[in-house]
C-alpha cells in the first residue's frame, strides 16, 4: 500500500515526537543538570573518591562477567545448535529466562541461596562474604547477562553450518584445533556483539545487584548505584546528575561500538 506524502510526513512526525519525548528530553535534562554549575564542578563530583571507587568497581564486575559468559555463552551454543540430545529445548528455555525474570526477582533468590541462612550460607563461615559482597553482585550481574552471547553466536552457528568443521575433522584435526581455526573466526562478529551487548547490560543493572550489594559508597556501590544513593539517601541532586552523565557517556560508546560492529557484520557476511 502507498501512502500518501501528508501521511508519511505525519508518521515521521508522530515517530519523532515520540523519541523527542521519551529519550531525548531526558538526557537533554541530565546533561542540562550535570553542566549547569560548569565543567570544574561536574569534574569535581565525577572524582570524588566514591565516584572512583563505584567506576572502579563496576569495570571490575564488568572484567569479571564478560570473560565468564563468553566461555559459557560459547559452550552453550554449540551444544545447542550442534549437539542433538534430550532437553535441548528445556536448556534453551533456562538460557532465556533472565529475560522474563525481574532483576530484583533474582536478587531475592540469591539471597535465599548464599545468605546466612540459605542453602549455600555455610561458605559465610569459610570467610567467603557472598551476600553484600562482590561475589553476590557478580553474580546478579552474570545472570541478567547470561543470554546475550548465547543468543548471538546461535543464529550464526546455524547459517554457517558444520560443513567446514566436518571436512577439519575429515582431515584430522583435533576438536581444538577445529574450534579455534574455523568455529571462532566464523562466529567472531556475533561473539563480539554478543560481547558488547553483555558489557552495556552489566553498565546499567540495578534491581539485582542492589539486592545483593550494601550499597556502601567506596565498598559495594557501582555507578548505578551511586546515582540512586545520591539521589534518594543524600538528597544530592547536582551529584546524582553527574554521575548518571558518566554512566550515559560510557553507555554512548558502547552504542557506537555496537553500532560499528553491526556495520562491520553486515559487510562481513
Amino acid at each position: 500500500m502507498k501512502l500518501s506524502a501528508s501521511t508519511r510526513i505525519s508518521l515521521r512526525a508522530i515517530a519523532l515526537g515520540y523519541l523527542v519525548v521519551l529519550l531525548v528530553a531526558p538526557l537533554a535534562i541530565i546533561l542540562w543538570r550535570s553542566f549547569g554549575h560548569g565543567i570544574g564542578a561536574f569534574v569535581d563530583w565525577i572524582s570524588t573518591p566514591a565516584a572512583i571507587s563505584a567506576f572502579n568497581l563496576t569495570m571490575v564486575i564488568i572484567a569479571i562477567v564478560v570473560p565468564v559468559n563468553v566461555i559459557f555463552g560459547v559452550i552453550t551454543a554449540i551444544a545447542l545448535v550442534r549437539g542433538n540430545f534430550p532437553g535441548r529445548t528445556l536448556i534453551q528455555g533456562v538460557v532465556d529466562l533472565p529475560f522474563a525474570v525481574s532483576p530484583v526477582v533474582v536478587g531475592v533468590a540469591l539471597i535465599m541461596l548464599w545468605g546466612v541462612n540459605g542453602w549455600f550460607g555455610g561458605v559465610e563461615h569459610l570467610g567467603i562474604k557472598v551476600i553484600f559482597g562482590l561475589p553476590g553482585m557478580v553474580i546478579a550481574t552474570i545472570f541478567v547477562t547470561l543470554p546475550f552471547v548465547v543468543s548471538e553466536v546461535v543464529p550464526v552457528l546455524h547459517e554457517i553450518g558444520d560443513d567446514q568443521e566436518q571436512a577439519a575433522a575429515t582431515l584430522g584435526a583435533t576438536r581444538w584445533q577445529t574450534f579455534w581455526r574455523i568455529t571462532l573466526p566464523a562466529i567472531r562478529w556475533g561473539l563480539t556483539y554478543g560481547i558488547v551487548l553483555t558489557v552495556a547490560r552489566a553498565l546499567g543493572e540495578f534491581g539485582a545487584v542492589i539486592m545483593v550489594s550494601s550499597a556502601l559508597p567506596g565498598i559495594s556501590q557501582t555507578l548505578t548505584l551511586l546515582v540512586s544513593g545520591r539521589y534518594t539517601n543524600d538528597h544530592n541532586t547536582f551529584g546524582a546528575y553527574c554521575a548518571a552523565t558518566l554512566l550515559m557517556g560510557i553507555a554512548l560508546v558502547t552504542l557506537i561500538l555496537m553500532t560499528i560492529l553491526e556495520r562491520k557484520r553486515g559487510s562481513a557476511t
